[in-house]
């Protein structure tokens, strides 16, 4: 009887929920105050009630704006791609071209070049599209999934079995793609409300036993309601065993919580999902400075697209311990499976973070929105390039930036993200060769990957990328005979007072100073040292100037908090 009445439920209030999106969009991209939302609500109130219809405008609100940015985000993807096919048209067949710091090549022969002539047509008119549906505020959005839509025209191509089918195989392929559709437009979504007993008005839950009482739309009251005031009262009991204690002890405190029931075909399961906010609506979260979090050790993360490179960094940008891998391998999983791998090698990073009493977790700003974008373009092509550019669009960046500030945010943990340039490059020319010495010893397994974590960890704790040579730190009677037959000594390797070089017969008592600074075209931050000469007959115009890396505080990005979500299944 549950299943039935649920059914019935989500069903009519899907039609609720379809009917106002459709009139939402109609409206177009107006302010807020122009969205007539409370005259929908009044309008859909009639056919359920005044809470069910607050959370379907609401939720046909938020699928707007959600479409909005989608839209926004395919017309920088187009125009990306167009500019670097541009680029490459620009050049002759077979030849390449510098321009400033980068080389722009040619296609290989004319054939490709027209060939991408016409694929540059299309992006263009795609792009004109999409530029006119944005200003007349029109989005595209599918109530249950475009993908699972598609599926639609396809359902003989994709059926299992031998082909060609027979009619009850058919009739059985028809059925399965209604109960999924049916499934995924259904609408159960019930928004808390602060005061309210156990947190929500429209679904509420005892938690002494677990008893779900759901308040049925106004057709359907008289037929299937069980209990007063037009409520159902269902023989499951839901049980929460993630996070069940804060569940119980948010709604005895009468705080608001929203809950989703969902339907899951393939399982033939239903699942009660509890969320809630941990701070309350215009509230700031303090978030800890950067000086605080860098007096405690820190777990650099390096992200892989089949796994996950970690290592603990001390205050002092060493690093402590063994290497730490976890495996992470998402490719051909279906999106339920993927995000429980995710959550699961987060859980064990914030695990080995508690336990060496780390304050922060560092990991790179990653974003391959360009790389998408113009992958074809520059990510090589052939068989080569293919693989290169499935790995780079395998790397999970958005899910997992976004899953680990929420897990890290709830065990107590901050995130740094630091700029990701060369991090792969220096942690092998500064930081494998010494730590596979190191490591020698032990069973752990040191990558490039692993290096690579070091130096994303020292840029989280302000440090440079370099490491200091072995052996004990030079002297000034050292260095001032260095100094005449071998050359400059870096300043950091300096302990004493520098020993001036002596002048020279050209440029008597010049004074040193720096060489003026460039302003450098990539956002990657500098910082420039001045290196001594050596004493000469011939003493340049100036010193010498070198590069090393440096990250300042503007350039590092603690991650917000979003909101706490559980997941319960109905017993």
């Amino acid at each position: 009887m549950d299943e039935v009445v649920l059914r019935a439920a989500g069903g009519q209030l899907g039609v609720l929920a379809g009917a106002d999106l459709a009139a939402r969009m109609r409206l177009g991209n107006v302010p807020a105050a122009h969205t007539r939302r409370a005259e929908r609500k009044k309008a859909l109130t009639a056919q359920c009630s005044s809470r069910w219809a607050g959370a379907i405008t609401r939720t046909s609100e938020d699928q707007y704006q959600l479409g909005r940015r989608a839209l926004n985000a395919r017309i920088g993807f187009l125009r990306r791609a167009i500019g670097a096919i541009e680029a490459r048209l620009a050049v002759a067949p077979g030849s390449s071209v510098r321009r400033g710091r980068r080389t722009v090549r040619g296609y290989a022969n004319p054939a490709e070049r027209r060939a991408k002539q016409q694929r540059l047509q299309i992006l263009k008119a795609d792009l004109r599209q999409a530029v006119r549906e944005r200003e007349h505020g029109r989005v595209r959005v599918t109530r249950g999934g475009r993908r699972l839509l598609n599926s639609r025209h396809h359902l003989y191509d994709t059926a299992p079995g031998p082909k060609p089918l027979t009619e009850d195989a058919w009739q059985t392929r028809l059925d399965s793609w209604d109960e999924q559709w049916s499934a995924r437009r259904m609408f159960l979504t019930a928004d808390g409300e602060a005061g309210a007993p156990f947190g929500n008005y429209t679904i509420s839950i005892d938690p002494a036993d677990g008893s779900i009482a759901l308040a049925l739309p106004e057709p359907l009251r008289q037929q299937y309601a069980n209990a007063p005031r037009g409520r159902y009262l269902l023989d499951a009991a839901a049980h929460f065993a993630h996070r069940g204690q804060q569940w119980a002890d948010r709604i005895s405190a009468g705080a608001a919580v929203r809950y989703d029931i969902t339907y899951d075909p393939g399982r033939g399961r239903w699942y009660l999902d509890a969320s809630w906010s941990t701070t309350k609506k215009g509230q700031q979260v303090p978030v800890p400075t950067l000086e605080s979090l860098r007096r405690h050790p820190v777990l650099a993360v390096d992200v892989n697209a089949d796994h996950l490179a970690a290592w603990i960094i001390d205050p002092c940008g060493n690093p402590v311990g063994p290497s730490h891998t976890y495996p992470l391998k998402l490719a051909g999983l279906p999106a339920s499976t993927r995000d429980a791998r995710l959550r699961e090698a987060i859980s064990q990073l914030i695990h080995l973070a508690q336990f060496h009493g780390c304050a922060a977790l560092v990991i790179e700003n990653l974003d391959f929105a360009d790389a998408r974008a113009t992958g074809r373009e520059k990510l090589g092509r052939g068989r080569s390039g293919k693989a290169f550019r499935g790995t780079v669009t395998g790397i999970p960046t958005a899910k997992f930036r976004d899953r680990l500030a929420g897990m890290a945010h709830h065990a107590g943990l901050s995130v740094i993200a630091v700029d990701p340039a060369y991090s792969s490059k220096w942690g092998a020319q500064h930081w494998l060769g010494a730590l596979k010495e190191q490591a020698s010893t032990s069973t752990a397994t040191v990558t490039g990957h692993h290096a690579a974590s070091v130096v994303v960890g020292r840029r989280g704790l302000g440090c440079t990328a370099r490491r200091r040579k072995d052996g004990p730190r030079q002297t000034p009677t050292t260095t001032a005979s260095r100094r005449v037959g071998v050359g400059a000594v870096r300043p950091e390797d300096r302990t004493g007072p520098a020993v001036p070089a002596a002048p020279s017969h050209r440029t008597p008592d010049r004074k040193e100073r720096t060489a003026p600074a460039r302003t450098p075209r990539s956002i990657t931050p500098v910082v420039r040292q001045t290196r001594a000469r050596p004493a000469g007959k011939h003493s340049p115009h100036g010193p010498t100037t070198v590069r090393g890396p440096s990250v300042p505080v503007q350039q590092l990005t603690l991650f917000g908090i979003p909101d706490m979500a559980d997941t319960g299944q109905l017993a």
